[in-house]
C-alpha cells in the first residue's frame, strides 16, 4: 500500500514537473475586481493604446528613439533571512538571463534560423535594454547603503504582498513560492510606481547550481520563467490567447505577427511540429508554456508592444538609483569594437579597484579578471582562442556595473 501511494506522489510530482503554470490570470483577476487597482489598470492601458498605434506609425517600430532603455532592479528573496553570497550572485545570474533574451542575444535563438521556414512573415524582435541591478539610493530602512547591490533577504515583501510602495520605481522580482503550483506570475501590464513585482518561485529563479532552497529545476532551470512573467508586466499576453477571426489587433494577444493559437503547447515540440487555428504554432516564443530549453525569442511585433508599454511607465522608474551610467559613460571606452581577439579598455581616470568579466551568449564566463590598486588608464584585453561571435563585458567598480556588447570577428 505504501509503495503505491509513494508510485502516485512520484507520478504526480512528475506531471507538475513538466507543465509550466502561469498565474498571469489570477493576478488580473484580483486587480479587476478591486475598483481603484481596476481604474489604475484601464487608465494605464488607454495611455499605452495611444503609445503603441504612434510606434506602429513609425517605420522604426523595434528601437527607442532615446539611448539604450535602462531598467533598474531589486531582487527580493524573502524565504532567505541570512544574506549570502551566493543568492547575490544568482540574482546577478538572473538578470544577466534577462539581458540576453530581451536583446536577442541568447545562444540558441540561432535555431530560428532553421526554424522561421514554418512561420511565414515572423520575424525575432528584440529591445535595446539593459536591467541593472540598482546601486544607490536605496529605501530606507532596507539596511542597504551605497555601493550594496539592491538584493534583500527575510522581509516578505509586505508579509507576501504584491506591491510594496517602499520600492516603488524599481522593477521589483520576488523569489518565493509562488502558491498554488504555480512557477510565477505578474500582473498584464504592471507598475512600477505602485511597487508592482513579477514573482518567481524558488525553484524556476536563474540557472545553474543554485544556492540552498533556491535551486532551479528541470526542465525550467534556465531563467525563461523571469523572461515569460516580465513579458506579461510589459503587457505582452499569452501566444495562446485565441484564434483571430478577423482583426489581429483587437482579438488573441493582440499581436499580429505570432500566429493564432487557442490552447497552451507545453514539453518541447519541434518547431512546426503543432497545429492550432489553422497555422502552425509559434512553440518556440517566450510567451507559450514549452520548456525553458525549447523557447528563445520574441517577435518583431512583441517587441514594438513592449517598447511602446516602457515608453508609457518610464517616467515611473526611478533615475538616481543607479550610479553606472554618468560614471561608466565619462570614463571607459573598448577599441576596437568590432576586434579579433585583442582590444583594449581605456580609462580617462585612474580607478583603484575593478573587475572585467566576459561572457559568451550561453552566459558562460570566458574572461575574468580583478585589477587591484590599479594606476594604468589602459588595460590590453587578449583572447585569441576565443570563437568569433557576440561577448557580453561586463565592467564593475564599486557597486557599479556595465554590461556592452563586443564583437569578436
Amino acid at each position: 500500500m505504501k509503495l503505491k501511494l509513494l508510485i502516485a506522489f512520484l507520478i504526480v510530482q512528475f506531471g507538475f514537473s513538466q507543465n509550466r503554470t502561469c498565474g498571469m490570470e489570477q493576478k488580473m483577476e484580483q486587480i479587476m475586481n478591486d475598483p481603484i487597482a481596476r481604474q489604475n489598470y484601464l487608465n494605464l492601458q488607454a495611455k499605452f493604446e495611444i503609445e503603441l498605434a504612434k510606434l506602429q506609425r513609425n517605420s522604426n517600430t523595434t528601437a527607442s528613439t532615446n539611448a539604450t532603455i535602462i531598467i533598474p532592479v531589486a531582487v527580493h528573496f524573502p524565504d532567505a533571512t541570512t544574506p549570502t553570497a551566493c543568492l547575490r550572485a544568482l540574482a546577478q545570474t538572473q538578470v544577466d538571463i534577462l539581458n540576453l533574451d530581451y536583446n536577442g542575444l541568447n545562444q540558441d535563438i540561432s535555431q530560428w534560423t532553421t526554424a522561421r521556414s514554418n512561420y511565414p512573415g515572423v520575424n525575432t524582435g528584440s529591445l535595446d535594454v539593459r536591467f541593472v541591478l540598482a546601486n544607490q539610493n536605496h529605501p530606507a530602512g532596507s539596511n542597504l547603503v551605497n555601493g550594496d547591490l539592491a538584493v534583500t533577504f527575510g522581509t516578505n515583501f509586505l508579509g507576501g504582498a504584491d506591491s510594496d510602495g517602499n520600492w516603488s520605481g524599481y522593477m521589483n522580482l520576488v523569489c518565493r513560492n509562488a502558491g498554488q503550483n504555480l512557477l510565477g506570475y505578474s500582473p498584464l501590464g504592471g507598475s512600477p510606481s505602485n511597487g508592482q513585482t513579477v514573482v518567481i518561485s524558488n525553484s524556476a529563479f536563474g540557472k545553474g547550481a543554485g544556492c540552498p532552497g533556491f535551486v532551479p529545476r528541470s526542465p525550467y532551470n534556465l531563467g525563461r520563467t523571469l523572461t515569460h512573467e516580465l513579458g506579461h508586466f510589459f503587457n505582452l499576453d499569452h501566444t495562446f490567447a485565441g484564434c483571430t477571426n478577423s482583426n489581429c489587433n483587437t482579438q488573441g494577444d493582440r499581436v499580429c505577427d505570432t500566429p493564432p493559437s487557442s490552447t497552451a503547447v507545453y514539453g518541447c515540440p519541434a518547431a512546426g511540429a503543432t497545429l492550432q487555428c489553422g497555422v502552425n504554432t509559434l512553440t518556440v516564443n517566450y510567451m507559450d508554456y514549452t520548456n525553458d530549453a525549447c523557447m528563445y525569442m520574441f517577435t518583431a511585433g512583441q517587441a514594438t508592444r513592449m517598447l511602446a508599454y516602457y515608453n508609457t511607465i518610464s517616467s515611473q522608474f526611478l533615475t538616481d538609483v543607479l550610479s553606472t551610467n554618468t560614471f561608466f559613460t565619462n570614463n571607459f571606452s573598448i577599441v576596437p569594437n568590432p576586434n579579433k581577439g585583442i582590444f583594449d579598455i581605456q580609462l580617462k581616470s585612474i580607478l583603484d579597484d575593478y573587475s572585467i568579466v566576459i561572457y559568451d551568449t550561453t552566459g558562460r564566463i570566458v574572461f575574468e579578471k580583478e585589477y587591484i590598486n590599479n594606476s594604468n588608464l589602459n588595460q590590453i584585453i587578449t583572447m585569441n582562442d576565443t570563437m568569433k561571435g557576440i561577448y557580453l563585458i561586463s565592467i564593475r567598480s564599486k557597486g557599479d556595473n556595465l554590461t556592452k556588447k563586443i564583437i569578436i570577428e
